[in-house]
C-alpha cells in the first residue's frame, strides 16, 4: 500500500507556476516581429546554392523575401519558431502548394546563410545557400 503525501501550498503554487510558464512559452514563439530580417540591407540579393544550382536574384525590401524561396506565392501562413538577434526560423504552409521550414543566420547586414526544406508542388526540397546583397533593385 502506498502512502499519499499531501501537497503543501508552496508545492501547489510551484506546480501552477510551471503550468503557467509552459503555457506562455509557445505564445512568445509566435511573435511576428522578425526584427533581424527587417535590419538587413535593402536591394538586390544574390542567392548562391551550395549544391551548384544556378544563382538567383531576389529584390529584398523587408527581408521576409528570403523565407519562402521555393514558395513565392502569397497567402501562406507562417509560424515563427525562433526570432533572435542573428537567427530566425520560420515554418510556413501554402495551401495547395506545400510547406517549408527556413532557418536564416545573419553574418552581416548584407550577408546571410539560409537552410530550407519542405514540399513544393508535391516534391520534397532541401537546400543550403548563401545570400549576399549585390546591388539595387
Amino acid at each position: 500500500m502506498t502512502e499519499r503525501v499531501p501537497l503543501s501550498p508552496i508545492g501547489i503554487f510551484a506546480a501552477l507556476g510551471i503550468m503557467v510558464l509552459g503555457l506562455t512559452v509557445p505564445a512568445a514563439a509566435q511573435s511576428d516581429s522578425l526584427s533581424m530580417l527587417t535590419g538587413l540591407a535593402k536591394g538586390e540579393w544574390t542567392i548562391k546554392h551550395r549544391d551548384g544550382s544556378a544563382d538567383r536574384k531576389v529584390c529584398v525590401r523587408t527581408g521576409e523575401e528570403l523565407i519562402q524561396l521555393r514558395h513565392m506565392t502569397s497567402g501562406c501562413s507562417r509560424f515563427v519558431v525562433e526570432d533572435g538577434a542573428n537567427k530566425v526560423t520560420v515554418q510556413y504552409t501554402c495551401p495547395g502548394d506545400g510547406y517549408g521550414r527556413t532557418n536564416i543566420r545573419k553574418e552581416s547586414g548584407a550577408l546571410v546563410q539560409i537552410e530550407s526544406q519542405g514540399i513544393a508542388s508535391g516534391l520534397p526540397f532541401q537546400f543550403v545557400a548563401e545570400a549576399r546583397r549585390t546591388g539595387n533593385c
